[in-house]
């Protein structure tokens, strides 16, 4: 049977960055092994639905490039492939497992199981518990018929066998074994008729024919239910081989990294923006903070798998030929964001001029810039080895864009003496005439025009830096000169001598 592999993310808010990583290990994996990569949307919990989270969900996979082969929004063979879709599909094999002896009604209301809990903390419902609550198990059959034909509300329970190991072959963590006696008896079909995650995922899994379940290490205890679940529906020969992948902690300190830790140590978690109902549930995301999609990806990629070596950047075809499951860390891998920006800084310096172009674009028309493409291409030479994010080439480049804020003073006053306006009034004169205007010829012919004046290049070159840019910082002055034209360049000149000649 061929690969078959699916991210199934819950619409309940924005998609952690962390659920990134587990679509791209599944997508690495399905290419490197020439299987399909699905998008399953899993939304049995209503009351946890948000408005947008799907199509939010969708389009971060969109953005880093990591399409499904059939899903929501994708087409397929297999659907539907949202939950809320297949409520009967759930129903009947939640029947079909009560009439093979491995799932009972549960009649226990709410309010039942929340006195219970009340007189005892850890109070648990399971194959203790249950011989003493009202349910299937205890209830005459003349009792139990007469509570299904009045309709009185019930749930679907999983029902552990006691005195069972039940063993998962985990290709990250190798045998886990779990005893019955640490199980419960999960709901797998709700009063109002929707499925809990554990009955959803084994149907959908089975149906959809995925092989190999790849998630967070947070499912590894239910994987004991779902592993009951494929023997009790007589489907243990077909049950998917499990692997489950390590945390991503904080920065600092202990823990898994939190939706909060962006707010706390200054950074992204989250792929896009997200903006919420309330002001707590507004987050920044990667693509918004100038994150390239590439160099999100080979972050990800590498924060718990590496295939060994001194390599750190890979092309996405370089990930999915060396990618294997094997090579995947049991410990957590700690998120550290510095090399997340090494990461965008070096696929930055590598992309194509016109690709960037094309991104700083719009960051441009945002700030009110009217700029044409061979501008922006310009823009892109001069800046694209000095920044770290895309704003940045708008943000630390503005002098580009627009005439100087504010000049670097200390160091205008440490050089300025009686003769420099005379001498950049010459200069002036002297860079209408140079042709052509472009900046070997340019460098040439200042450094000239500056030995025949009699002063050293050190006590005018920083100058002509601060009037174009107004700092001692940024690309080379020539390349700044003519980027911005031989009539921005005197205009800037004249204005710098206006302000610094009273």
């Amino acid at each position: 049977m061929s690969v078959r592999v699916r991210f199934a993310p819950s619409p309940t808010g924005a998609l952690h960055i962390g659920g990134v990583r587990t679509a791209l290990y599944n997508y690495l994996f399905a290419r490197q092994q020439g299987g399909k990569f699905l998008l399953r949307i899993e939304d049995t919990d209503q009351n946890r639905f948000v408005p947008g989270a799907e199509d939010y969900i969708i389009e971060s996979l969109k953005w880093v490039g990591l399409i499904p082969d059939e899903g929501v929004g994708f087409g397929g063979d297999y659907g539907p492939y949202r939950q809320s879709d297949r409520k009967a599909i759930y129903q009947k094999y939640a029947l079909d497992l009560v009439e093979r002896g491995h799932a009972y009604y549960a009649f226990d209301t709410p309010e039942d199981l929340e006195a219970l809990r009340q007189k005892e903390a850890n109070f648990t419902y399971n194959q203790f518990t249950r011989s003493s609550l009202v349910n299937s198990l205890t209830l005459s059959e003349s009792e139990l018929r007469a509570r299904l034909e009045a309709g009185t509300p019930y749930v679907v329970r999983l029902k552990v066998e006691p005195d069972v190991e039940i063993r998962i072959r985990d290709l990250i963590r190798g045998e886990v074994v779990f005893h019955s006696s640490e199980v419960d008896d999960k709901v797998l079909l709700k009063a109002d008729g929707m499925p809990t995650y554990h009955l959803a995922n084994i149907i959908d899994d089975h149906l959809m024919e995925i092989t190999h379940v790849i998630r967070g290490e947070e499912w590894l205890p239910s994987t004991a239910h779902h592993v009951l679940l494929y023997q009790g529906f007589g489907w243990a020969d077909t049950m998917p081989q499990f692997a489950h992948l390590p945390l991503i902690l904080k920065p600092v300190g202990n823990g898994k990294l939190s939706k909060r830790d962006g707010a706390k140590f200054g950074m992204p978690v989250f792929p896009l923006d997200w903006v919420g109902a309330t002001e707590e549930d507004r987050f920044p995301g990667f693509r918004e903070a100038g994150f390239l999609p590439q160099a999100v990806v080979n972050f990800l990629a590498l924060l718990g798998w590496h295939p060994g070596g001194d390599q750190e950047l890979f092309s996405i075809e370089e990930l999915i030929s060396a990618f294997s499951i094997e090579h995947i860390s049991k410990s957590g891998a700690r998120f550290d964001f510095e090399k997340a920006k090494w990461f965008n800084q070096k696929y930055i310096q590598a992309s194509a001029p016109e690709y960037l172009a094309g991104l700083i674009k719009p960051l441009a028309e945002t700030k009110g810039y009217s700029v044409s493409a061979a501008f922006l291409l310009q823009v892109v030479a001069l800046m694209k080895e000095r920044v770290t994010f895309l704003p940045d080439f708008i943000e630390q480049g503005y002098y580009l864009f627009e005439r100087v804020r504010e000049y670097d003073t200390e160091t205008v006053q440490k050089k300025w003496t009686a003769n420099t306006a005379v001498l950049f009034s010459d200069m002036m004169r002297f860079l209408e005439q140079i042709e052509p205007f472009e900046a070997t010829n340019l460098e040439a012919s200042v450094k000239q025009f500056v030995q025949e004046q009699g002063v050293k290049p050190g006590d005018v070159l920083p100058l002509l830096r601060i009037a174009l840019a107004g700092t001692m910082k940024g690309p080379a002055v020539f390349d700044m000169a003519v980027a911005l034209g031989r009539e921005e360049t005197l205009a800037r000149l004249q204005l710098f001598v206006n302000t610094f000649n009273r």
